[in-house]
């Protein structure tokens, strides 16, 4: 009697299915007799595949809430360190008071990139915990266009706010970044010149959110130069004044010592007070070659310049840094192009650009994204073609693949996301979840059509055993995927790009071969004897009777 609920639940639920498979089989029966509908619609899955693919927005990884923002300030050139420590205090005014941020740091004399500099600055904001961050403005994007709102009237500083970055190694900071490279040989002015002319056009571009570089080439110096003759006369080496100008205005590295288990390096310098201005080299020796002491102040000739604080080169090339980020509801791979497009339209012959960073991983990525798809395509169908023994067969199994990838990238378009490694991943599990389906069905059908029934009986046969663990494989993956495409908290963009592609393309994959496949089948196999010169007429001549 205990038995009895479960017993007729059970017995019920096998009668509705078992009438479900029997519509579902009559729906394959006639969709049979339209073989050209069938080709109609593997044609339209690949065209759609295909532009779907061109169209979705690319990138490496999503834009991650991780709870950081980093503030680089940078003040006007040759600011003292005392001067950009105030503005790094006024900054602090403005930010101090965010209801989303949890605890801050501030160091002066260095980028968000670690470089030293006395004009550079740079703050730390850790924002408080996903769970207290649930209102509308709290996420990180909303707190960075706060903080460019409440810092927009700084005027004697260069601010730039950037999230923290979700790969280790490929820097801190998200956004491109992209190296503007001289490549024969002109001037240092001409580099900057074409630079700014490309950072303006990309600030035009709806793609781009912000572009900028921290170059310039208004910093005060000296210009050095050592009177060679003079050094002569008085038997000291050139050389030696210059080691002795570096050693004691801008130090030299001594030794080491060790100190309670720490390893510490002795740096030899003149004290600040002694190397305050021009005069100050008059205190500074050097030996003659009659063993006396001589001031460099007579050897050298200052003359009071502009120009760069540091200059840097990319694969060999004098070059110029620009970073910046993508605009809003725009990704990554957008932005990529358009610099693409924007750099061969502004910059001359003899100029050119690189990315680096994580920018240039993805702009090689994008190159090879489709060649991935391709190798996994021919790898299922060489597999296919041993285990079936046929060249045909297999193509039932693959032509039903686009089907569910197209589906992938229309669920991905109905939510917003952007093709990325997350996704990618799933549709290289999608290919084999939905071949290993697919073979469920071509698999047994071959079996009974080598048992002697007809192509048709065999596909429907096939069609109908089948129908049960088909569902049941694509339920269990698509329920299993459901906590990603609901995933909250960091990495939850990352989730969501995983769990809903597979998830569309599942559903609809499933939902196209259970009616695609057994079509196929029938095409390929009945291709397949007539190849081989078997004798099915007969058996097709039954079945039609």
């Amino acid at each position: 009697m205990r038995d009895s609920k479960p017993n007729r639940f059970q017995a019920g639920f096998n009668r509705r299915f078992k009438s479900f498979a029997d519509r579902y089989k009559g729906a394959v029966a006639g969709f049979t007799r339209r073989k050209g509908l069938a080709a109609i619609l593997v044609v339209v899955a690949l065209v759609a595949l295909g532009w779907m693919m061109k169209t979705t927005r690319t990138g490496l990884v999503p834009n991650e809430d991780m709870g950081t923002v980093f503030i680089n300030v940078q003040a006007s050139p040759g600011s003292s360190l005392q001067q950009t420590y105030s503005i790094l205090k006024e900054v602090e005014k403005r930010i101090k008071d965010l209801p989303q941020l949890r605890i801050y740091s501030l160091i002066a004399g260095n980028s968000n990139n670690f470089e030293q500099s006395s004009s550079n600055g740079n703050f730390t904001l850790k924002l408080k915990k996903w769970s207290e961050r649930k209102g509308k403005g709290d996420d990180v994007q909303s707190v960075v266009e706060e903080i460019y709102r409440r810092t927009a009237d700084i005027a004697n500083a260069k601010i730039q706010v950037n999230t923290q970055n979700m790969l280790p190694g490929f820097g801190r900071i998200n956004g491109f970044e992209l190296h503007v490279q001289d490549k024969h040989g002109g001037t240092i002015d001409q580099l900057l010149d074409y630079t700014n002319q490309l950072i303006a056009a990309l600030n035009e571009r709806p793609e781009i959110g912000r572009a900028y570089t921290n170059f310039s080439l208004k910093y005060p110096q000296y210009r050095v130069e050592v009177d060679a003759a003079l050094c002569k006369r008085r038997g000291v080496s050139p050389t030696d004044v210059l080691s002795a100008l570096s050693g004691y205005v801008g130090g030299n590295y001594a030794s080491n010592f060790v100190r309670f288990t720490k390893l510490y390096r002795v740096m030899v310098q003149a004290s600040p007070e002694y190397r305050l201005d021009t005069e100050s080299l008059n205190n500074i020796f050097v030996k003659t070659s009659s063993d006396e002491m001589s001031p460099i102040g007579q050897y050298l000739t200052l003359t009071r310049v502009y120009g760069s604080e540091t200059l840097s080169r990319f694969n060999l090339f004098p070059s110029i840094n620009v970073g910046g980020t993508a605009a809003e509801g725009y990704s990554s791979g957008q932005a990529i192009d358009a610099i693409r497009e924007t750099a061969a339209e502004v910059l001359p012959e003899g100029y050119g650009y690189e990315f680096g960073g994580m920018t240039r991983e993805e702009a090689s990525a994008q190159n090879t994204t489709a060649l991935v798809f391709v190798i996994c395509i021919v790898f299922i169908y060489l597999i296919l073609c041993a285990l079936y023994e046929s060249l045909l067969i297999p193509l039932a199994v693959i032509l039903s693949v686009p089907f569910g990838l197209a589906g992938s990238f229309l669920f991905a378009w109905l939510w917003g996301l952007e093709n990325n490694i997350y996704m990618q991943t799933g549709l290289i599990m999608l290919i084999g979840l939905l071949s290993k389906t697919a073979i469920l069905l071509t698999e047994y059908a071959t079996t009974r059509r080598r048992q002697g029934l007809g192509i048709i009986e065999a596909a429907l046969d096939a069609a109908a055993v089948r129908l049960r663990p088909i569902l049941m494989t694509s339920m269990t993956m698509v329920f299993g995927l459901l906590p990603l495409a609901l995933a909250t908290g960091v990495g939850a963009n990352g989730n969501h790009s995983l769990g809903v592609g597979t998830i569309g393309g599942m559903v609809i994959g499933t939902i196209a071969l259970l009616f695609i496949v057994p079509v196929l089948f029938v095409i390929f196999q009945t291709l397949e004897e007539r190849m081989q010169g078997k004798g099915w007429k007969k058996e097709e001549r039954r079945e039609r009777s």
